[in-house]
């Protein structure tokens, strides 16, 4: 509840700000609508805006399964394997001097216009945060906890998942609030390279008819989903944390 009162005043506070800069600066609607002309194109467009919403949300939500599922196996499978993450760390690092953004005319173009390359730019831009962070959780599993399992005879699988996995969990946690963020960027630049609906698209098309008040609309609903789908995924990682873990909670 003192979270929800945070964020509550937070969206007061930013309300009559943006306000307050409407009528100080004398922009006209075009460029900057205020607040009351955002809420009145949200209300005479909701179906538009939902039909493209929910477009968009399937598109986040299937990336950030998949990227997460694909992040966490990656991560896994390196911490086990010495000999793959000295081949395969620098690779992923490397990766990351390709901008995202510039992968998604290609993804368009193999993949097509449809929910699959929106889907494939949300895996690709979550992708990185989450392996990254929970193999570094991986690594950091306590060397006193670790030789003692070696004296008890334990196996590989063992200590991987009774002592790696249980330790690691606060890391995939922070990799997967990261990607909660990332995740409908993915998507939305997908749908400006190239798309027919989706949240992305519907700004694109306002904005090319000078309906700033629809693509502030759409703006926000993207906002407020991006919100609530990082409070969700905080919320589910750290019961998980807690399940692990009872002082983590």
């Amino acid at each position: 509840m003192k979270r929800a009162g945070g964020y509550a005043l937070a969206l007061v506070i930013a309300l009559a700000l943006w306000e307050a800069l409407v009528r100080l600066t004398g922009l006209p609607p075009f460029i900057l609508p205020g607040p009351g002309l955002v809420a009145g194109a949200l209300w005479l467009n909701a179906g538009l805006i939902a039909d493209n919403a929910l477009v968009t949300f399937a598109e986040v939500l299937v990336g950030l399964a998949l990227g997460a599922a694909l992040g966490a196996a990656t991560a896994l499978q390196l911490a086990a394997s010495p000999g793959l993450r000295t081949w395969v760390r620098p690779l992923l690092v490397f990766s990351q001097a390709v901008p995202v953004f510039a992968l998604a005319p290609i993804l368009t173009l193999w993949l097509g216009y449809g929910i699959t390359s929106k889907i494939a730019m949300a895996v690709l831009i979550i992708y990185f945060p989450v392996t990254s962070s929970f193999l570094d959780g991986l690594l950091r599993t306590p060397r006193g906890y670790l030789d003692l399992a070696r004296v008890m005879g334990a196996g590989p699988g063992a200590v991987m998942w009774r002592l790696r996995v249980p330790h690691a969990i606060p890391a995939l946690g922070s990799g997967l609030r990261l990607a909660a963020v990332y995740a409908p960027i993915g998507a939305v630049i997908g749908e400006w390279v190239g798309a027919s609906r989706g949240l992305g698209y519907l700004m694109l098309l306002a904005n090319g008819r000078a309906q700033t008040a629809l693509m502030f609309a759409a703006l926000i609903v993207l906002a407020l989903f991006t919100v609530a789908l990082h409070r969700a995924v905080d919320l589910a990682a750290t019961r998980l944390a807690a399940r692990f873990d009872p002082g983590a909670g």
